[in-house]
């Protein structure tokens, strides 16, 4: 194996037991020629990234600028809010946002070739995962650069995905054409990419060295157990924003934005009747991940105190600013005007989305609405199935069953207990 086979190196050294050491944990595990750099020296240009992946250079110091910064990070699972939540962070001035970074580490794994694919499992992604984070945390895109396709060249990329959910991404100094008229507004799908061409990612890293904090949003890390190690690390000042929603919710708003994976579960909810091919583990599987993350949380071991908030989507809906106040309280934070301000624009429903593909990930609603929405659309039979596979989780959370048709869609009867 040489250091020239790009994405072999990189999937399966990642495969090979890897475990997070900061960026080490792909220098420590390796059993081949990456334990000595000179195997990489002699190569020119794009392929100098991949010597940085032997290089202990590149892990940053503990005493550095970054350490004092506040490392956000909104950990959900999809179709639970994140999308519009993550905007509380985005808008604030201070703030450098990035929406969903894992999404490339995820493509990467997934299109692999068949033999490498069968190298791979979830631990060794989990692994790449963190590494990712902490070299984001840290500013340093070029780790990322080794995900992104097509590759990018010159550190420059048209494919950093929905880079327009980020304004530090859209705005000067990364993008000069970007100013005023896009921290106005909403992110736009449109604008963004046509007005500011490929992202330069050093400048990127560059802006995101001059903002004071950094806050990442991510629906790919199953359980809270996976971020411990992050969490330990002393280089990190790592808060945990855990947001939750109820699952007959995530379920309704997965039919709605992804009609051909959930076809079965809308083929259910229009006829009452249940497929034999119906996949339930596309809902057990989230609330079995959100039981055992708020189980953990609630023991409230050492590296998770001080550090984790629980937000329930609905409360954050129902009363935005009074929640946001809370958020930005946790994390030790002035809540900035302009946050309330795009709350006061963005949860009446009066702002219509930028386009119809934005719809999926559109953040402007009337935010009280969205929230009991699923109680009028979704088959009472589906209703109870999910009450029945994650009675344990609407428990823990405080959302309360639906005995009856009546009491589902009667939307003055509130289904969630008050919880603090």
């Amino acid at each position: 194996m040489e250091c020239s086979w790009k994405t072999l190196l990189l999937l399966v050294c990642t495969s090979l037991g890897v475990q997070y050491t900061a960026i080490r944990s792909l220098h420590d595990s390796f059993s081949g020629p990456c334990q000595d750099s000179a195997h990489c020296q002699g190569r020119q240009g794009k392929e100098q990234r991949w010597k940085s992946l032997c290089d202990d250079s590149r892990v940053p110091d503990e005493t550095s600028a970054a350490a004092a910064r506040k490392h956000i990070l909104l950990f959900a699972q999809t179709r639970s809010g994140s999308s519009f939540t993550g905007q509380l962070f985005n808008q604030h001035p201070d703030m450098f946002y990035i929406f969903e970074p894992l999404f490339h580490v995820q493509q990467a794994f997934t299109n692999s070739s068949s033999r490498l694919q069968r190298a791979l499992d979830g631990r060794a992604l989990l692994g790449a995962y963190r590494d990712l984070l902490l070299n984001l945390y840290n500013c340093d895109f070029s780790f990322l650069e080794s995900y992104i396709r097509p590759e990018p060249q010159d550190h420059m990329t048209g494919a950093f995905f929905r880079r327009s959910s980020s304004h530090a991404l859209c705005t000067p100094p990364v993008c000069q054409e970007g100013g005023e008229e896009i921290l106005a507004g909403q992110p736009d799908e449109v604008w963004c990419p046509k007005k500011c061409q490929a992202l330069n990612l050093t400048l990127a890293s560059q802006a995101c060295q001059a903002r004071t904090h950094l806050a990442i949003k991510t629906v790919r890390i199953p359980e809270i157990g996976d971020l411990r190690t992050l969490s330990e690390d002393p280089r990190l000042d790592l808060r945990i924003v855990h947001l939750v929603r109820d699952p007959r919710a995530i379920l309704a708003s997965r039919m709605a934005a992804f009609a051909g994976k959930f076809r079965a579960w809308k083929i259910w909810n229009a006829t009452g009747r249940q497929p034999r091919y119906v996949d339930l583990t596309q809902i057990t599987r989230t609330c079995r991940d959100i039981e055992y993350s708020v189980e953990t949380s609630l023991q409230k071991p050492t590296w998770l105190r001080g550090r984790y908030l629980l937000v329930r989507y609905e409360d954050l809906a129902l009363n935005p600013e009074e929640k946001a106040k809370e958020i930005y309280r946790f994390l030790g934070l002035d809540l900035h005007q302009r946050v309330l301000t795009w709350i006061a624009h963005n949860t009446n429903g009066t702002v219509p989305s930028s386009s119809e593909w934005n719809y999926k990930y559109s953040t402007s609603r009337d935010s009280k609405a969205t929230a009991q929405s699923w109680r009028v659309h979704l088959n009472f039979d589906i209703v109870k199935t999910v009450q029945s596979l994650c009675n344990r989780t609407l428990s823990l959370l405080g959302y309360k069953i639906a005995q009856s048709v009546d009491e589902l869609r009667n939307i003055t009867k509130s289904l969630m207990e008050p919880k603090t």
